[in-house]
């Protein structure tokens, strides 16, 4: 039997989710138009860019990167996800606890992993379970668990469709439609509450987030992100488009060689939701939670690299931190920069250190030529030249900034830190890939790659 391609699968959904979130986010729609065309501008006006884009991920993938994010209720919810994505080829990467900023969840990231998966379709989407055991009010958590333990947020095509493609090892071309359309339906956007206005408040007094996860019948796409090459020139052009952004970029400062992840985002809507009363009848309130997101990828770093970075970051915030209203903005983003000149801003001195990961590939010279020299020999001889790994992963302190931006300042109360990757797998069903060893397996590939050619010219 023939099966689709699940990086075919994985665009095909990718592209059906941002329609339909585009149409419930207005918002949304303008932020992709404006970032597409400041992505083309920046294009063309840095050949240097556009020349390591071609050699690592791809220019034409750029356009069309995502990446969502949902909240999930139980273990069971998390599990069924794990084998929704698996169909169009995601797997878990990461573990993230963001107890440790105060948020009652711990998440991973289901993405593809390899390089041809990646160049195909980056989509990526950051899936947090909640944390009822950090509740402490023990009759909240209670009705909160009966509320989720009743919900069902899988269609039966879709269950039906997972269990097809993992019997028989993928899906048909005929079943690839249905499978999106009935998958698409676990991330809608729901109005009708289930439960009524009175047990929504206490929710939202115990915290923003766990009222969102919840309240609704599905784990509705919470933020939809397109990628930049540009993220300060699309923070300063949202207020022109009618956008209001929130006060600070996430992650480090600017830089001639981006690091890591730097995201920012446009305020959450307050949407209508409608609650049940005990007349049978709905009432109307509203609910704070979605937003627009925004990210610019730079390198993937080393552990070496990874501990400076998170010093660094450290020491900003120990000097200061950034303000909920966006009062203290321009210092925050001052000291962040003076903070982050410790860390190399070349990359011939960022490879030198070992702070970050590199792809190497033969240069044109180096196409026709034959050689037995050491990688360092080839590269001093202009036969191999390399560019940064891609940063495909997320960073917990900028995805808690990111959350806590759009929770407001009555977020309320305070979690106490427990980091639990144990119970997380457990419910997922498996462990989550290490990150690390991910990237040093893209650059040795490379670098063996390289190698392997010079042999091969020489034999010839």
């Amino acid at each position: 039997m023939s099966f689709t391609n699940p990086d075919i699968i994985r665009q095909e959904f990718s592209c059906a989710m941002s329609e339909m979130f585009r149409q419930e986010v207005p918002a949304y729609g303008v932020l992709v138009d404006m970032v597409e065309e400041i992505n083309r501008v920046t294009l063309e006006q840095n050949d240097e860019l556009k020349s390591e884009l071609g050699h690592t991920d791809g220019i034409d993938r750029i356009t069309e990167e995502r990446h969502g994010a949902i909240r999930l209720g139980t273990a069971e919810e998390l599990h069924t996800m794990r084998r929704l994505f698996a169909v169009m080829g995601m797997f878990p990467v990461g573990y993230y606890d963001l107890s440790v900023a105060g948020i009652p969840v711990h998440s991973t990231a289901f993405r593809p992993v390899d390089r041809a998966s990646l160049a195909a379709n980056p989509f990526r989407v950051f899936t947090s379970l909640l944390r009822l055991d950090l509740v402490k009010d023990q009759d909240l958590r209670k009705e909160a668990e009966e509320i989720l333990a009743t919900r069902k947020i899988f269609t039966d095509g879709v269950l039906a469709l997972i269990e097809k493609a993992e019997a028989q090892g993928g899906l048909a071309e005929d079943d690839t439609d249905s499978f999106v359309k009935e998958a698409l339906e676990t991330f809608r956007w729901h109005s009708h509450a289930r439960l009524d206005l009175a047990l929504f408040d206490r929710l939202v007094k115990a915290h923003r987030l766990i009222a969102d996860v919840v309240s609704f019948q599905g784990p509705h796409i919470n933020h939809l992100t397109p990628r930049t090459l540009d993220i300060d020139t699309v923070q300063a052009t949202m207020p022109e488009k009618g956008i209001d952004p929130k006060a600070v970029i996430e992650g480090p400062p600017a830089r001639q060689c981006p690091i890591l992840l730097r995201q920012t985002s446009f305020k959450a809507l307050s949407e209508p939701v409608l609650f049940k009363q005990e007349n049978g009848e709905w009432a109307e309130g509203h609910h704070t939670a979605r937003f627009g997101e925004i990210e610019q990828r730079g390198v993937a770093l080393t552990p070496k690299g990874r501990d400076l970075y998170d010093a660094l970051l450290t020491k900003t915030r120990e000097k200061i931190l950034p303000a909920g209203d966006g009062s203290n903005s321009s210092d925050y983003m001052q000291t962040l920069a003076d903070v982050f000149a410790e860390f190399p801003d070349s990359w011939e001195e960022i490879r030198k250190q070992g702070l970050a990961y590199f792809q190497y590939f033969i240069t044109e010279k180096g196409q026709s030529a034959q050689s037995s020299a050491q990688l360092e020999d080839l590269i001093a001889e202009g036969l191999v030249a390399y560019a940064p790994v891609v940063y495909e992963d997320f960073l917990p302190v900028s995805a808690a900034g990111i959350f806590q931006s759009n929770l407001g300042d009555d977020k309320g109360e305070n979690f106490t830190p427990d980091s639990n990757q144990k119970i997380f797998e457990e419910a997922l069903g498996s462990t989550v890939l290490d990150e690390f060893a991910h990237y040093a397996r893209i650059e040795k590939e490379s670098i063996d790659a390289c190698l392997s050619g010079f042999k091969t010219t020489a034999a010839a």
